[in-house]
C-alpha cells in the first residue's frame, strides 16, 4: 500500500514506469489480451495449482453448480487476471470484471451481483482493498446468495432483502496479508501463483511469438525468458519491444543477438534487473553502507512510491537474493554487491540502523 507523505517529509516524485511493470499502452492492452489463453490446456505453468484448479472445476462442471468462490494471490503479472477468464470460458458463464477500489458503496455491489446471470462469475481484483462497509454486505452474499440493502435513514429506515443467483466470486490480490480475517474464510479454493521457471516462460514467450506472427529463435526466448523477471507479463512486453527493435534495426526476426542489443538498450541486465533495481540497490550500498534502511527512506532516495517498491521491484530481488528484509529495514546482500561490481564491505560500527549515525548517550 502506497504510503503517503506526512509532516516535513519531503514529496516523492512521481517516475515513468519502468520495464518492470510498465503503464501499458493501447496497443499494448489489445495484444496482451490476445496473447492470453482461453483455456487450462493452454495455460502454461503453475502445473500444482493447475492441476488443482481443473479438478474443482470439472467437479462444478458435472454437478451443474456455480464453482466455490476462488481467490488467487501472488506478485503481480503472473496470471490471476487470465485465470478468472479461463474459468469463466471452461464452465460456459459470463464473468464482470471490476476492482476493490472501484466499488465504493453497497449499491455498487448490489448492481454487480444482481446483473450476473446463473453461475456468473464476479471478478473482483485487489480485492484487500475493499471498504469494510462492502465487504460486510458482501458477506450474506457469499454465504446465504442474498443482500441486505438499507434503504433510507433514519426513522423511515427499511431492509430490503434481494436474492440472487448462485455465483463465483473470484478475488485475486497481491497483497494477501491485507485481507481480513473473516473474507479470507469465505473463499473455498484459495491458490497462489509463484514466479515462473525460465523454461515455461521460454514456452511462453514461443506461444506469444506465433500468435504476433513473429519468426524467434530458440535461443533467442530462452534469454528473454530469463531476464522476464519470472513473469508472463514481464516476458511478453519484452517481446514486443524486442520485436518492434528487429524490425528497425534488423530484418524482422529475432534472433539471439538481436534479443540481447535490444535489452542492452532496455537497460536490462543478464540477471532481469533493469535501471530502477540497479539504483535501489546503489543506493542502499553507496548511501547507507548496504543497510538496514527504512522503506520510506529508501523511496525517497530513488525517486519512487513505496508502495511501488515494495509490490513491484523488492519481491524479485528478494527471491533472486540481492535483497534482505529485516525488522530494521532493507540490507543488501553480498550478491547485491558482486553484481553491481562493488567491493562487499562490512558497515561501520559507528552506524545504527538506516545508516544513521547514532547519537552519544548522555
Amino acid at each position: 500500500m502506497t504510503e503517503s507523505s506526512k509532516g516535513s517529509e519531503p514529496p516523492v516524485p512521481r517516475h515513468p514506469a519502468r520495464i518492470a511493470d510498465p503503464a501499458p499502452s493501447g496497443e499494448d492492452l489489445q495484444e496482451e489480451s490476445s496473447l492470453r489463453p482461453l483455456s487450462l490446456e493452454e495455460f502454461v505453468g503453475q502445473r500444482a495449482m493447475r492441476d488443482q484448479l481443473g479438478i474443482f472445476l470439472g467437479a462444478a462442471k458435472r454437478r451443474g453448480e456455480a464453482m466455490d468462490h476462488v481467490l488467487f494471490h501472488g506478485p503481480p503479472g503472473l496470471g490471476k487476471t487470465t485465470l478468472a477468464a479461463i474459468l469463466a470460458h471452461e464452465m460456459g458463464v459470463e464473468i464482470t470484471h471490476t476492482s476493490g477500489p472501484v466499488i465504493e458503496r453497497p449499491g455498487d455491489l448490489a448492481g454487480l451481483l444482481t446483473n450476473l446471470g446463473p453461475r456468473g462469475i464476479l471478478f473482483v481484483d485487489e480485492i484487500h482493498r475493499l471498504s469494510p462497509v462492502v465487504e460486510e454486505y458482501l458477506y450474506p452474499a457469499l454465504e446465504d446468495f442474498t443482500l441486505d440493502i438499507l434503504l433510507d435513514r433514519g426513522p423511515s429506515a427499511r431492509s430490503l432483502k434481494i436474492n440472487l443467483e448462485r455465483f463465483t466470486l473470484v478475488g485475486a490480490t497481491t497483497r494477501s496479508g491485507l485481507l481480513s480475517s473473516p473474507l479470507r474464510a469465505r473463499f473455498g479454493v484459495t491458490l497462489r501463483l509463484d514466479y515462473y521457471a525460465a523454461e515455461d516462460l521460454a514456452r511462453i514467450v514461443e506461444r506469444s511469438a506465433r500468435i504476433l506472427r513473429v519468426t524467434i529463435a530458440l535461443d533467442a526466448a530462452l534469454e528473454i525468458a530469463r531476464r522476464a523477471r519470472g513473469t508472463p507479463r514481464v516476458a511478453n512486453r519484452l517481446l514486443r519491444r524486442i520485436r518492434d527493435f528487429a524490425l528497425i534495426r534488423a530484418d524482422g526476426a529475432i534472433s539471439l543477438a538481436v534479443t540481447c542489443e535490444a535489452l542492452r538498450l532496455l537497460e536490462v541486465d543478464e540477471r532481469g534487473l533493469d535501471e530502477m533495481d540497479r539504483r535501489l540497490l546503489d543506493a542502499l550500498i553507496t548511501k547507507y553502507q548496504g543497510g538496514p534502511v527504512g522503506l520510506g527512506t529508501l523511496a525517497v532516495v530513488v525517486g519512487e512510491e513505496a508502495g511501488t517498491l515494495e509490490d513491484v521491484y523488492e519481491p524479485y530481488l528478494i527471491q533472486e537474493g540481492f535483497l534482505k528484509r529485516t525488522a530494521r529495514g532493507r540490507e543488501a546482500t553480498p550478491l547485491a554487491y558482486r553484481h553491481l561490481g562493488l567491493d562487499s564491505r562490512a558497515p561501520a560500527e559507528a552506524e545504527g540502523a538506516g545508516g544513521q549515525p547514532e547519537l552519544p548517550l548522555r
